[in-house]
């Protein structure tokens, strides 16, 4: 039910703007944008087009702007930035949180970069050009730099005082983090302790010294994988050394999920989930080219396969009708392998150490369904075409071709994943490629030596 409203919601929101919008009463569309939160604003640019987007830029206020800009796509982003005013730019950085300014600096060119940096003090500009060598898919590239610690040698009572005098604590803290004196990490002490154990105890007498922190080089998925397993808010990036360098959030592994989950639908027709929806259509359709390009040249493989058999093919009709069968379910059952073991993979279910198991069980899956399906498709065919021998050979066909599509669906992915290279974004096509040209060979190969 929440889920749906929240849908709701944005659909409202967004009819709204588009109904201001042609309205043309940019003071009502001030109105209105004003009363959203920026995540709710950056979901309307981004469903908006690049003409529209900019009456919408225009009514937002710069100390809101960076908030905003980091909920975006950074293809959206950065194509705001270049019409926003530099010191509209420079003010929209200075009330963001650590993390939220890192993604902004690395959508920023580097002219404006500079003088962001330059308004920045010393100490903070230190730990933000630290932080920005980080990869973007690690630990260190997601991490707040606002960190709360505590020493071991206090009371509680005297960190509860501290807490007071601070005023303001990050929202999704569920532990403090215990350093000793050279910012080394020690342990986690739970904000509930400070309420429900006695304040004279010390912080070491009954902080958690067995929990440890996360790598500054783990990756994102990992992270994302951590904070399901414990079922942990927050949890502190460590240096190689043990020093604590960050912080990562709930709200960090949220973006992790969402960004994951973009790329894994993107991926499979070749895009990327931070591009723009309204791009020029000459960028989108370059970019669409590439993956059109891979895919006729597919294509035409599995043709001159069939081209290979064309005298079979003029003689019995019949084949050309049953073709399309092999191939789409060859494709169908190839593609429930390939998404089983890539989710596998994304979730480290899925390694040298079990891969042989499961690719037996998807092959063994494979030879069921394969003469299940094939019984129906021979009885079929058989009457369909009043040929006994025709459905033989179509059913025969299918149990190659769903053999061999769990044999690519699950090998297809582990070797792509060995080699460094996105199962979601090449193994679609390859599956494609083999469960068509085998099934076409088979089908036709039999037909070619059985039929004529």
């Amino acid at each position: 039910m929440p889920t749906t409203v929240k849908l709701n919601h944005n659909k409202h929101q967004l009819e709204r703007i588009i109904e201001l919008l042609e309205e043309g009463s940019i003071n009502d569309v001030r109105l209105f944008i004003h009363s959203l939160y920026p995540a709710e604003t950056a979901h309307i640019i981004e469903s908006l087009e690049l003409t529209e987007r900019e009456k919408i830029w225009s009514v937002i206020p710069p100390n809101v702007m960076g908030e905003i800009l980091v909920k975006l796509h950074v293809e959206v982003a950065t194509e705001l930035i270049k019409i926003t005013d530099r010191k509209d730019l420079i003010k929209a950085t200075e009330k963001l949180e650590s993390d939220d300014m890192l993604d902004l600096l690395h959508a920023l060119p580097e002219p404006l970069l500079s003088q962001v940096f330059d308004s920045i003090a010393e100490v903070e500009r230190k730990r933000l050009e630290s932080a920005l060598s980080y990869d973007d898919h690690t630990a260190g590239g997601i991490m707040s730099l606002d960190v709360l610690t505590i020493r071991a040698d206090v009371s509680l009572n005297v960190v509860s005082r501290y807490l007071h005098k601070r005023g303001a604590m990050s929202e999704t803290t569920d532990s403090l983090i215990v350093v000793d004196r050279n910012n080394h990490f020690q342990g986690l002490l739970p904000v509930t302790y400070l309420l429900t154990k006695d304040g004279h105890l010390k912080v070491s007498e009954v902080m958690n010294s067995n929990e440890n922190g996360i790598s500054y080089k783990m990756p994102t998925s990992e992270v994302a994988l951590l904070f399901e397993q414990r079922d942990i808010l927050s949890a502190p990036v460590l240096s190689e050394e043990g020093l604590i360098l960050g912080q990562i959030s709930i709200d960090n592994v949220i973006n992790i999920i969402r960004n994951e989950e973009g790329h894994s639908l993107m991926s499979r027709v070749g895009l990327d989930e931070e591009q723009d929806m309204f791009a020029p259509v000459a960028v989108s359709a370059k970019r669409r080219a590439v993956w059109l390009g891979v895919n006729l040249f597919t294509a035409f493989l599995a043709a001159w396969v069939i081209g290979l058999f064309e005298a079979t093919i003029d003689q019995i009709v019949a084949l050309a009708v049953l073709m399309p069968i092999v191939a789409s379910m060859g494709g169908i059952a190839g593609s429930q392998t390939l998404t089983l073991v890539i989710r596998g993979i994304a979730l480290q279910q899925v390694n040298d150490a079990n891969a042989g198991k499961i690719l037996v069980k998807e092959l063994l899956i494979g030879v069921v369904n394969g003469i299940l399906w094939a019984i129906v498709v021979t009885i079929i065919a058989g009457l369909w075409f009043q040929s006994l021998s025709l459905g033989l050979l179509l059913g025969s066909a299918m149990v190659i071709n769903l053999i061999c599509a769990a044999l690519a669906g699950a090998t297809i992915p582990l070797a792509l994943d060995k080699i460094g290279i996105d199962p979601a974004l090449a193994g679609g096509v390859l599956l494609t490629t083999v469960t068509d040209v085998i099934g076409f060979m088979a089908f036709l190969g039999l037909a070619t030596i059985f039929l004529l």
